[in-house]
């Protein structure tokens, strides 16, 4: 809409200008022409009166006295030639008469024996307007030729410029106002159309995969609307089914996945159980003098694996079981050090930023946290190196930051995205279910845990939570 001012206003004062030029010609042309025919009525008048010889040779005797009387009454100035182009006469004063050209040019002279209405006229522009000249060849009442009339003519267009520039301010006021108010409608009108369009969109930035959407109920709106949110309300539908299925669908992968990882690690404990049980039958003499020893190591044997069997339970059922949200003011830097005290390795290295750091967290869970990570960086480093871990704890505005930092092996490139998900692991031993682990329990507090990695340079967890 105010595109649509602004180009009409450009057309409208174009048009204006096109106009006003248009009509200064037609004036100015007319003006002329009818000076000519007052000058040519004036001229005949003065011939058919005079006693003297109609003749090119008497033209200035003819009009001696009647050229100035013609002049003053039709308050115009003009110049009689003979039909060599030679000035007979002229109506201004001789004072003024330098200027007066005493001989035509060929060129006139041509173009007027040229004309079918005996008739040229010479446009020459000088400062100021536009000086035009009229050459016509009058005859007498027989119709014989007797000289060429000129008439000077200047067109002065000062006072239709004036105007114009007059109107085009007062158009120009007119459009700014204009102007205002369109923005003004428009942006009114852009409201109301976009009220329901707004609508739809804050609801679309809402809709989740994992929580039941609202459908959208709009009264009023227009038949394109209408149709975009029963469009919006039909794929809400097909979305929560989607996610009905998409959540079977997943918890029965992650089942599958799961049952397959126990029957993994629990067979592995028990291939060396039953070779045992197998090797045991065919030696076991209750006779032998060592049978009392024989039997000690066996039930080692066996309680070493039964112990496996339930280490892997134990991680299962941890990993499985979300920890409870408890309010618990404590020291995150004394339960970090309480943590770090069951490692009895001495390149441990702790560095709290203060000897007091308090926030709401649960105490197991945060040095089950740190033990994890520590016991993470002690095997992530090689036996080649000299090494080094960092533990540190310090605020950063509302949150905490714990970082664990080693000099071990790091993380691959191709590791780096598979580092937090359950049973990945790139050790020998173990299920890969420590980092994915602490990765519930922060998220659970509403923190997060990143970590940056150079191969063969070591690794740095972060771990922030809120205060």
């Amino acid at each position: 809409m105010i595109l649509l001012v602004v180009v009409a206003s450009i057309l409208i004062a174009a048009v204006t200008l096109f106009q006003y030029n248009e009509q200064g010609k037609d004036y100015h042309k007319q003006r002329l022409e009818r000076k000519e025919r007052q000058i040519l009525s004036s001229m005949d008048y003065v011939l058919r009166e005079t006693t003297y010889e109609r003749t090119p040779e008497r033209l200035s005797l003819i009009f001696k006295d009647k050229i100035y009387e013609i002049a003053n009454n039709l308050n115009v100035d003009f110049n009689i030639y003979d039909l060599e182009g030679v000035l007979v006469k002229s109506s201004v004063p001789s004072i003024e008469n330098d200027s007066i050209s005493r001989c035509l040019s060929p060129e006139i002279l041509n173009e007027l024996s040229l004309s079918v209405n005996k008739r040229y006229l010479e446009k020459n522009e000088v400062i100021g307007g536009d000086y035009q000249s009229s050459y016509i060849l009058f005859s007498d009442y027989n119709a014989n030729p007797l000289g060429i009339l000129h008439v000077p003519y200047f067109e002065d267009d000062s006072f239709n410029e004036d105007e114009l520039k007059e109107f085009l301010v007062r158009l120009g006021y007119a459009y700014f106002f204009m102007i205002l108010v369109a923005i003004s409608f428009a942006y009114f009108v852009s409201q109301y159309i976009t009220r329901s369009l707004k609508t739809i969109s804050d609801k679309m930035n809402e809709t989740r995969l994992e929580k039941r959407n609202k459908k959208i109920e709009i009264k009023g709106a227009s038949v394109e609307v209408s149709a975009l949110v029963k469009s919006y309300n039909s794929m809400i539908d097909e979305l929560e089914e989607s996610a009905v299925k998409l959540a079977t669908s997943e918890r029965e992968q992650a089942w599958r996945e799961m049952a397959k990882q126990v029957a993994h690690e629990i067979k592995n404990p028990l291939t060396p159980m039953r070779l045992s049980v197998q090797s045991f039958q065919r030696k076991f003499d209750p006779k032998d003098p060592n049978i009392s020893q024989k039997v000690e190591e066996y039930s080692k044997t066996l309680i070493q694996q039964i112990d496996t069997m339930s280490s892997i339970a134990s991680a299962f059922s941890n990993f499985a079981k979300m920890p409870a949200q408890k309010s618990e003011q404590l020291n995150v830097v004394k339960v970090v050090e309480l943590a770090l005290d069951i490692f009895a390795e001495n390149y441990i290295t702790f560095i709290p930023e203060s000897s007091e750091i308090i926030a709401t967290f649960d105490r197991t869970q945060l040095i089950r946290v740190v033990t994890n990570l520590v016991k993470n960086a002690i095997q992530a480093i090689p036996n080649t190196k000299t090494p080094k871990i960092i533990v540190k704890v310090f605020s950063e505005e509302n949150n905490v930051i714990l970082t664990v930092e080693d000099n071990g092996n790091g993380v691959s490139d191709e590791n780096k995205s598979k580092i937090f998900e359950p049973k990945f692991t790139t050790k020998s031993s173990g299920m890969g279910l420590g980092l994915a682990m602490i990765k519930n329990i922060i998220e659970t507090y509403n923190g997060n845990i990143t970590f940056a990695s150079t191969e063969n340079k070591g690794t740095t967890f972060k771990v922030s939570f809120p205060k």
